[in-house]
């Protein structure tokens, strides 16, 4: 017998081995086993099929079967070879990424073992437990401890020998000399690091307003014809609480629930309220989890006894589940459900609709303000639609000003990054109780440094792009690489003692609010701030608890957080987003606006947003402050079929990368050439990427434009075509290509 093993290394396709008799019972797909590669490597892989085909080759054998039943599932399996053809990367990219390390590596994973004792089954009876008191009488601390753990142990069940420590006060001396006087038996026990606390009580769904019931209903209706269904839901309208109906009733049926967020901040809410309603039957699922415990999530699963709901963030679609009856993709539009690097590039909103139709389950897309492909997918009929208009108890939609920053720095009314205009909304909303957000989407304390001078700029040496000051480490950093170096004392070109900072990042913006509302308690959400899973909760629990009452946050505070005080909402600079290089600038730059808008009046009184912009005559800028989607949408329409973009084309992206500027740039003409000879007009470039240095490698970028209705299969099969013929070149032995479909 011999198997097909998916290993954690780049090349594609699959490795032969064979399988020793010893393990030709028990072997099947989706277990791990331990291979030989090369000379002395070994790794841990993944059974994908098992055949009595022999190779033209000499087959090594397996070294080790590591599990007695698999740990991936066969629709994962399935799932995973779509990954790697849709997305053109290797079956070992997406293993590195769906698998926990515990699961990668030869060590694996350790559960959490816990000591406890036991009586002994010879003094369970009153008799000889008066026997047993008489044997201990002269001993008072092993008395003392046996009381103890009669008054802890429930029937049938032993104490942790630390708990019997802590409440008796004794030794473990004490502990052992009953051990082993028999009075004791001592064994370990498998314990979980996640959900240790007691499963609180839980509630009923809250009852609907009107318009939720009538948007479920509409939801329901259109399943019955539809497998994937947008619910738009302006912000605020209560679409969490819909989908908690939808997830009671999957469960009623037997069936789990993927709930999948775009950050990891935003489980720290939904998190409570869906704890409040499904107890212990939830599990969450994300980076900040440590490893061992995202390998025990994985585990239970597996087991008799999985999470009726999952919570999670991107990874958590790579989750096993055996009967998945519906997934929840909330705020679907979000940039942060596409993986960027490494591979695999997948869009989780992408995977977990094929996820859902494979096995049979219905998938609900919930966002205020839909991406372009997802309406172009309802326009023809691919996904239902229901609209819920109507913000919860019919709280309007916050008024939206528009502040011109340009004519106020022309007229010296402005200097810093706050406007008059905005610097008294925060003020009266401070002193009327309230709460204030401010959102400027770029952290760091300054953007720049540069020398009075001469005008120097310190750059990464390793990647093409200047480096953001952090005042609280005093580091410069790169936000390529990650990079950093110390601060100079002087300018390295021209000794000038006297470096500026240019622009405003968060930490900056923090300062200033100090220094403007010095009554004011602030926090700030960024990534430097949140890189611990208590960071998250902190930050957030605070503010809604009213200890802190002045917000500054990257886009993590636009998305879908929920706070019932707030009543003014500051975007900064509504221009960083605007003039950024690429086709989906405005699209992405019109969601964000309107999320984070979405933040201000969601209890009671109607929220006011103040938008800084130099380009107030821009039409996004109308469209935002009229909360036109439909006019924002037919404008975006007509560009994106003019100029050839989805969802009326599909993109692939294909990047190659060089220590050697001249040789990476002489096999993108090379790559370009053979791609031109089949795709004719469709192929764009090669050019130089915005950063076209990233960790010493140059880059260049080759875009593919391909309309709806061509065959993708054949298309992407000649695109590898073309790059094993490239590669074969013994100039590009060390060269890198990989692609991005479907780019964001």
């Amino acid at each position: 017998m011999y198997a097909e093993v998916i290993l954690p290394i780049a090349p594609e396709g699959t490795f032969t081995y064979k399988v020793p008799d010893s393990m030709a019972q028990t072997v099947m797909r989706g277990c791990r086993v331990r291979v030989p590669l090369g000379r002395s490597k070994e790794y841990v892989g993944m059974v994908l099929a098992l055949h009595d085909r022999k190779p033209s080759f000499r087959c090594r054998d397996i070294l080790e079967q590591m599990d007695e039943r698999p740990v991936v599932t066969s629709e994962q399996l399935s799932l995973w070879q779509w990954i790697a053809n849709y997305y053109m990367c290797s079956l070992g990219d997406v293993l590195v990424a769906a698998l926990p390390a515990g699961l990668k590596s030869v060590e694996g994973f350790k559960p959490r073992m816990e000591e406890y004792v036991l009586l002994d089954a010879r003094f369970q009876q009153p008799e000889a437990m008066n026997v047993l008191r008489g044997m201990l009488r002269r001993a008072y601390s092993q008395q003392k401890a046996l009381d103890t753990y009669l008054a802890l142990a429930k029937e049938g069940n032993g104490v942790t020998v630390d708990e019997l420590l802590n409440e008796s006060h004794v030794t473990t001396a004490v502990v052992k000399a009953l051990v082993s006087r028999g009075v004791f038996t001592r064994y370990k026990h498998e314990v979980g690091r996640v959900n240790d606390g007691p499963a609180e009580p839980t509630t009923k769904p809250k009852t609907l307003s009107d318009a939720q019931q009538e948007a479920l209903d509409s939801v329901l209706k259109q399943f019955e014809q539809k497998n994937v269904v947008l619910l738009h839901g302006v912000t605020s309208s209560g679409k969490t609480e819909i989908y908690i109906h939808l997830i009671q009733r999957a469960i009623d049926e037997g069936r789990q629930v993927l709930f999948l967020l775009p950050e990891i901040a935003l489980t720290v809410q939904i998190t409570s309220r869906l704890k409040r309603v499904f107890g212990d039957r939830l599990g969450i699922y994300h980076s900040k989890y440590s490893d061992n415990e995202r390998v025990e999530i994985w585990m239970r699963q597996l087991s008799d006894h999985p999470y009726d709901v999952i919570l999670g963030a991107r990874s958590a679609v790579m989750l096993p589940f055996r009967r998945l009856g519906l997934v929840i993709v909330d705020e679907e539009h979000e940039n942060s459900f596409k993986q960027q690097d490494p591979a695999p590039r997948y869009h989780a909103r992408s995977v977990a609709i094929v996820l859902a139709q494979m096995m049979g389950a219905k998938t609900v897309l919930g966002t205020a303000t839909p991406c372009m492909e997802s309406i172009h997918n309802c326009a023809t009929g691919k996904y239902g639609y229901v609209r819920l208009s109507e913000r919860y108890k019919g709280v309007e939609l916050p008024e939206i000003e528009v502040v011109d920053i340009k004519d106020l720095r022309r007229r010296k009314m402005m200097s810093g990054p706050f406007s008059p205009r905005l610097m008294s909304a925060v003020r009266e909303a401070l002193d009327h109780g309230k709460q204030a957000i401010l959102f400027q989407n770029r952290r760091g304390f300054a953007p720049t440094l540069i020398c009075r001078t001469c005008g120097w700029t310190p750059r990464c040496q390793y990647c093409d792009v200047s480096l953001t000051y952090h005042k609280v480490t005093q580091r410069l950093v790169c936000h390529y690489c990650g990079t950093t170096y110390d601060v100079p004392r002087v300018c390295p070109a021209c000794g000038d003692p006297h470096l500026l900072d240019r622009g405003y990042g968060t930490e900056k913006i923090e300062d200033l609010v100090r220094e403007v509302f010095p009554q004011a308690k602030v926090a700030r959400m960024d990534l430097d701030t949140t890189r611990s899973k208590k960071a998250y909760e902190r930050i957030i629990n605070d503010f809604s608890e009213g200890k802190t009452n002045v917000l500054i946050g990257t886009q993590m505070v636009s998305k879908g957080l929920d706070f019932g005080n707030v009543s003014v909402v500051g975007i900064l600079d509504a221009d960083n987003m605007l003039n950024y290089p690429d086709f989906r600038a405005y699209e992405h730059a019109f969601m964000m606006m309107s999320q984070v808008s979405g933040r201000a009046g969601r209890r009671g009184k109607r929220g006011l947003v103040i938008l800084q912009t130099r380009q107030p005559d821009l039409p996004v800028i109308r469209q935002v402050v009229n909360h036109d989607l439909k006019g924002f949408y037919e404008d975006l329409k007509e560009e994106r079929q003019t100029f050839h973009y989805p969802p009326y084309y599909h993109l692939v992206y294909v990047y190659l990368r060089h220590h050697h500027s001249d040789v990476v740039e002489m096999a993108a003409n090379e790559m370009g050439n053979r791609l031109r000879s089949y795709f004719g007009n469709r192929v764009l470039g090669p050019d130089k990427p915005s950063v076209a240095v990233v960790k010493t490698q140059a880059i260049r970028k080759i875009i593919i434009k391909m309309e709806n209705g061509l065959d993708l299969k054949a298309a992407k099969a000649y695109m590898k075509e073309a790059q094993r013929l490239l590669l074969q070149d013994k100039r590009y032995a060390s060269l890198t290509v990989y692609y991005d479909v479907d780019p964001l």
